[in-house]
């Protein structure tokens, strides 16, 4: 048996109320679960009265990915249109094009540097989409990429089967098609290969429907599948009530969304998982209505939302400050946003709060109260991270 203590440490424990903090604190590890913990001396590894939390967790991202986007960004700047760069061949279709163009070998080796970013501010678990393919083959490619970064850095990859993510040029006009002849079918392949772990849409006017989105989940549900969603993020459209009603595991982005939204997700048990990348990336001014996800009780996440077009963000510690700065979370709800919370919202009940029998993934930190990790910006205190209860 693999034992570890850590002692003097200040824990944070996200358990009930608060931060659930416990000063002079000791956590002990075996083979790679917490086992139990408490307050006052222990023998064990000195954490001279750092901060000890639930390692971060990433749950909405875009990481693997051909190519980039700056220039688009670049025209952006300079005044570009949104159809102005498309017709120049920018847009989410560019990505399509630089990811198809990748090998699997490619994919990876572009993505790791993004991944390093990420676990270099503690996270242990990370969501990788699909969805830049399009087609079943790069679909499938993509997701085998994804799961090949498990196995070369200590992390935890889940998977979301995201081809319901646009109609590409040769389906135009034609997205039920597209639902039929590639997302669907190429769902069932990605399920029979153990590539998948949820399965995701966009649902907007310039992407799918919410009926074209319940014919997905249909299958997601035949496949023991949970499901989640882009939804609300440019209009409302009913795809937060959607995943209320099929006990989808979140509903992401959410600006549009609304008290009615609000109740349903909390009613299901569904998480709003909120990107406030994007939202500064697009210059939006529609935030999320946080008072009435209060109000119900919603369970609210925060993430990344690392894409190439919309969010190139790769820090969930600014991803926090975001959360505070644009949609005026507490300290406590951004913490809890990228731990317990992003644990619900992959449907992971072993990780996300220190508590024994749950896995040993810690981010031990140079902060005096946790706060800190919210509050500043550009800055990285972590000073040690634990995957499954080995320092790394």
């Amino acid at each position: 048996m693999t034992t570890l203590t850590l002692a003097n440490a200040r824990l944070v424990t996200l358990t009930g109320e608060g931060y659930g903090m416990i000063d002079k604190g000791w956590l002990r590890i075996e083979n790679g679960r917490i086992a139990a913990l408490g307050q006052g001396d222990a023998e064990g590894e000195d954490m001279g009265g750092r901060l000890v939390t639930p390692a971060p967790i990433d749950c909405h991202t875009h990481l693997v990915f051909g190519g980039d986007r700056a220039r688009e960004f670049e025209m952006r700047l300079q005044g570009a249109s949104y159809e102005e760069i498309a017709r120049a061949g920018g847009g989410i279709l560019s990505t399509v094009t630089a990811t198809r163009a990748a090998s699997e070998d490619d994919l990876v080796a572009s993505a790791l540097p993004r991944l390093d970013a990420l676990l270099a501010e503690g996270a242990a678990t990370v969501e990788v989409k699909s969805g830049y393919g399009l087609t079943v083959a790069h679909e499938l490619k993509m997701l085998r990429a994804a799961r090949r970064l498990a196995a070369e850095r200590p992390v935890r990859i889940v998977t979301s089967w995201l081809a319901a993510h646009a109609v590409p040029p040769e389906y135009k006009d034609r997205a039920d098609a597209y639902l039929d002849e590639v997302a669907i079918p190429g769902l069932r392949q990605a399920h029979a290969e153990g590539l998948v772990d949820a399965v995701d849409g966009f649902c907007e006017g310039i992407a799918f429907s919410v009926t074209q989105m319940a014919r997905l989940f249909d299958v997601a549900a035949e496949l023991g599948l949970p499901a989640k969603l882009h939804a609300e993020q440019l209009s409302h459209l009913g795809g937060s009530r959607l995943v209320a009603e099929r006990g989808g595991l979140s509903a992401d982005h959410v600006e549009y969304a609304d008290e009615a939204d609000a109740a349903a997700l909390a009613q299901a048990g569904s998480v709003a998982t909120l990107l406030p990348g994007a939202f500064y990336t697009l210059r939006e001014t529609q935030a999320p209505p946080i008072a009435a996800f209060r109000k119900a009780g919603t369970v609210m996440a925060l993430a990344t939302d690392c894409n190439p077009g919309t969010s190139p963000l790769t820090s969930l510690l600014l991803t926090m400050n975001m959360g505070a700065t644009f949609f005026r979370l507490t300290p406590g709800e951004c913490l809890r946003g990228v731990t317990a919370n992003a644990a619900r919202a992959l449907g992971l009940a072993d990780c996300g709060r220190l508590e024994p029998g749950l896995r040993a993934d810690l981010a031990v930190w140079n902060v005096a109260h946790p706060a800190e990790l919210t509050y500043r910006i550009g800055f990285n205190p972590l000073h040690r991270r634990y995957f499954e209860g080995k320092p790394c």
